[in-house]
């Protein structure tokens, strides 16, 4: 059994991303942050149990999808806030929004929300640390959805001809938009991409036990900075809220309630807590407290972000690198 120290920090991890953006879903009807989000609500241990194996110079090129990410791999809330809500000391000085986190203090080096963008790159820079012979490694954020991009293919294919130490990790949370896997690609096609291309893959079914994540990348890092090989990481997972936006959607009618109600019992938080009260003896009380002050920490950020100063009109010229 995982010591009671370690397990009671991923759970604490889960919560605050949990509690920071259902805070975002809550408050975007407020019209102040100008941007469109895409939530990870039930995919917040995917995030933490990677990060917590991973150094600062462990670069991370991420999607659309990137909040849980960027604080999982020890992100500034005030500076993400503040992004979102477009001022100037956003960690991308407001320019980007949402789906353009950057922060190299803390190893995110990009967020970009077309599919399959930040492979390449993150194939780049596992070169360059290949070639300056340096002991980290880079990690893609993909999902499901970009499996099926052309560039994933042709990255791994070079990623494995090279022997780059770069993993890719999909969070497979079987939705691109409102489309099912299976209506997208031949049945248990993810499983089979190790064999595909001779390439080590960890699956995970129960992406939502973080202990389990946490085990999984543990040994894949380990592997890839050992033997400067790709690996790829495959787990399963939901999302809660729509595709792009801080709404439910499962009146939609395009996911199946059974689906969803599946997931929703096999929520990270609820199986945290689970586990916390049973096996570590965590009182009701102290996990009562813990929701209290991530709370707080997460609205006086939300505060931080709105008092911030917007960008001056002259910065908009700024790190522009064409006209």
């Amino acid at each position: 059994m995982m010591q009671k120290k370690i397990f009671l920090d991923l759970y604490k991890r889960i919560l605050f991303i949990r509690t920071v953006e259902e805070q975002i879903s809550n408050q975007y009807k407020n019209q102040e942050m100008r941007c469109p989000v895409h939530l990870s609500i039930g995919q917040e241990a995917a995030a933490v149990g990677l990060c917590v194996n991973l150094n600062k110079k462990d670069k991370m090129y991420s999607s659309h999808r990137c909040h849980a990410h960027y604080l999982a791999k020890g992100g500034s809330l005030n500076k993400m806030m503040s992004e979102i809500y477009g001022k100037k000391n956003g960690c991308s000085s407001g320019r980007g929004g949402s789906m353009h986190l950057f922060d190299e203090d803390v190893g995110l080096s990009n967020s970009i929300p077309i599919v399959g963008s930040n492979i390449p790159l993150a194939v780049g820079n596992a070169l360059a640390n290949k070639l300056n012979n340096l002991p980290n490694i880079t990690v893609a954020m993909i999902g499901d959805g970009t499996v099926e991009e052309g560039v994933f293919h042709e990255s791994l294919n070079f990623a494995i001809i090279k022997e780059l130490p770069v993993l890719f990790f999909c969070e497979n949370n079987f939705y691109s938009v409102m489309t099912h896997l299976k209506e997208r690609q031949p049945e248990n096609f993810l499983n089979k991409i190790g064999k595909l291309y001779n390439l080590r893959v960890d699956q995970l079914n129960e992406g939502n036990r973080v202990e389990e994540v946490y085990s999984k990348s543990k040994k894949m890092v380990d592997y890839i900075k050992k033997y400067k090989k790709p690996g790829l990481i495959v787990l399963n997972t939901h999302r809660y809220k729509e595709h792009c936006g801080p709404n439910e959607d499962i009146n939609f009618g395009y996911r199946n309630v059974n689906e969803f109600n599946y997931w929703k019992n096999r929520d990270p938080i609820l199986y945290c807590e689970k586990i916390l009260k049973k096996n570590y003896k965590v009182s009701k009380n102290t996990l009562k407290k813990l929701k209290h002050e991530t709370l707080k920490k997460c609205n006086n950020a939300f505060t931080f972000a709105k008092k911030s100063k917007l960008p001056k009109h002259y910065m908009a010229k700024e790190k522009v690198y064409s006209n």
